[in-house]
This record gives structure tokens, C-alpha cells and sequence, in this order.
């Protein structure tokens, strides 16, 4: 999370964990060149794809979430959401997952329901959470 005194509370991915996204597609991009077989460049390319992908989601949609006295904004890769305070409902949900306990951030407004994970936000959904109540008060 991103605080300043008088500006919005801002929430993205970790620029590490992005970075780390584009090296790794670099590498397998490299990786494809050195590809032997057909079998060997379609698995290689679809790993590099979906590395890509996944890499430039995360670049565009920064910041994920931005909170402001006056409500939300969203990014994603088809631009921003906005929506103010009164039309948003906020909620944590945990759900038991490969043996694991997963917290999403849930932004439940009248025409959408936008769910954000700890990769999103790069922080704990429940803290995220807990800073929009109370900006929002």
C-alpha cells in the first residue's frame, strides 16, 4: 500500500513479483529459440505466452485498487472503474483451498462484483479491507 497524506491509498501487485514475471518470460522466450523439436517450441511458446500475459497484466493494471474520499477506482486491462462510496459494498471471504485458508477482497457494487487476491493488492486482503472502512467513514 501506497499512503500519502493527502492523496488516495493506492494497491498493486509487487513491482518485484512483476519484474520477476518479465525475466522469467524472457528467459523462456530464449529458452524457445534453442528448441529443438516442434512438440518442444509449441510447449515452450505456450509458457512463454502465458508468462507474458500474466506480466502485462499486472504492468497495465497498476495501480489494482485506488481509494479516495469520494470512492474506488479499479484497473484492469480495459481501463478504469470508478464507483463512489454509497454503491459499494466491502467484503473479506475466505475460502479453504488446496488445504489452505485464502482471504479475496470482494467490491460487491450494484452492477459488478470485482474480486481482488493477495497478488492483486500485494498486501492482506483483510488489511486492505480495514484501511477502505475507515477511509470511507
Amino acid at each position: 500500500m501506497d499512503e500519502h497524506s493527502d492523496g488516495p491509498l493506492q494497491w498493486a501487485t509487487p513491482v518485484g513479483l512483476v519484474a520477476a514475471g518479465w525475466v522469467l518470460a524472457a528467459l523462456a522466450a530464449a529458452w524457445l529459440l534453442l528448441a529443438d523439436t516442434a512438440v518442444d517450441r509449441v510447449f515452450i511458446g505456450a509458457i512463454v505466452l502465458a508468462l507474458a500475459a500474466v506480466s502485462a497484466h499486472a504492468s497495465i493494471c497498476r495501480p489494482r485498487l485506488e481509494a479516495d474520499r469520494s470512492g474506488i477506482t479499479v484497473r484492469g486491462v480495459r481501463g478504469e472503474r470508478r464507483w463512489s462510496w454509497p454503491t459499494v459494498t466491502i467484503r473479506v471471504r475466505r475460502d479453504r483451498r488446496l488445504g489452505r485458508m485464502v482471504q479475496s477482497l470482494e467490491l460487491d457494487t450494484d452492477a459488478d462484483l470485482v474480486v481482488l487476491t493477495r497478488l492483486d493488492l500485494g498486501a492482506d486482503p483483510q488489511d486492505v479491507a480495514d484501511a477502505l472502512h475507515d477511509l470511507r467513514r
